[in-house]
């Protein structure tokens, strides 16, 4: 594990998109951290339950490990962020960034035109879109083509989704987007 320090020299760091055109679902997370950004790996940080959903919920084969992001795009699966700067914790960016963020995600959209955006986080998504009532599930809104469908945050500080709830919460959208 790096040391606090190393995390802390994270915040600056970009971390890239494991993204191409066509996917069929582009998971947007609501921004990297510290972890992740040091790791240059999304989701890396132990105890987030993205890459066991991703499993549990049939989109994936086999349990993978944030260093096997690649793996992916022959899945036709990639992720994003909502916003790109990491901090520790979500709750460090404005919501004047997660608006930016959300703009700068539907031109990306646009540009990609993946079959789907899954957006990892209902409260990010209701800044992120301007949808106050946005629940967890499939949206009404498109961007371009895409379709849209929000998540529930995986992180381990989500209380309200336990393990399996949160499986199945993906794979209502894998089988949509099947």
């Amino acid at each position: 594990m790096p040391t606090r320090e190393e995390l802390e020299s994270a915040r600056d760091r970009l971390l890239p998109d494991v993204a191409a055109p066509g996917l069929r679902v582009l998971f947007s997370g609501i921004n990297p951290g510290l972890l992740s950004a040091w790791t240059g790996h999304h989701f890396a940080r132990p105890g987030n339950r993205f890459w066991p959903a991703l499993h549990r919920s049939g989109f994936t084969p086999r349990l993978l490990l944030p260093a096997e992001q690649d793996e992916l795009l022959d899945l036709g699966l990639g992720i994003t962020n909502v916003c790109a700067r990491a901090t520790a914790r979500a709750d460090e960016l404005s919501t004047a960034e997660v608006r930016e963020g959300g703009d700068l995600l539907r031109a990306k959209v646009r540009r990609l035109r993946p079959g789907w955006l899954a957006v990892v986080g209902v409260t990010a998504y209701r800044t992120a879109f301007a949808d106050p009532a946005a629940r967890v599930g499939r949206q009404e809104v498109t961007v371009g083509d895409t379709r849209v469908w929000v998540l529930p945050n995986p992180s381990g500080l989500n209380a309200h989704y336990g393990a399996e709830a949160l499986a199945d919460e993906f794979a209502r959208l894998r089988v949509a987007s099947s």
